[in-house]
């Protein structure tokens, strides 16, 4: 496995990883925004067989705050430890540019969707904290809940 970024030419690819996970990018509107950021943003990719199977986009923020904007692995390369290893991977890529803080928002746990509720656990386990809920963000069935992560040490 190879990672690959953080300019990639390959929306198409990213977009055929994210059709395999419609638990999660089930919204075709958001999904082609996720797909067109892709050749936007800075992108890191996970390669097998030259093939795409996992992408993490970043969105910059202030120049010491930026977003995971976007991350994912296909259906069936999920459970390996890959967006362990492309999450490491960008927040190296991030601290080599004195950034300090990473965010994500996903969809919070005032929503009875178990595709994220394993979102959740996942951003936790990667040192995330969970800082605060947004209601209406995106809309009022799909509260958003923001977390954070210190990227320096103390």
């Amino acid at each position: 496995m190879n990672i690959v970024g953080p300019q990639l030419d390959r929306a198409a690819e990213c977009e055929a990883v994210l059709r395999t996970l419609p638990g999660w990018f089930g919204i075709e509107h958001a999904l082609a925004m996720y797909k067109n950021d892709t050749e936007k943003l800075p992108t890191f990719a996970i390669e097998q067989d030259n093939r795409i199977i996992g992408f993490l986009t970043l969105r910059e923020h202030f120049p010491t705050s930026w977003e995971v904007h976007c991350m994912a692995i296909e259906a069936q390369s999920r459970g390996k430890h890959l967006g362990t290893k492309l999450l490491e991977h960008a927040e190296d890529w991030l601290r080599a540019r004195s950034v300090e803080f990473l965010q994500v928002k996903t969809v919070a746990a005032t929503s009875k969707s178990a595709e994220y509720a394993q979102t959740r656990k996942f951003y936790e386990a990667q040192g995330f904290v969970p800082v605060e809920i947004f209601p209406e963000l995106w809309d009022p069935w799909n509260p958003a809940l923001q977390s954070i992560k210190c990227l320096t040490t103390a």
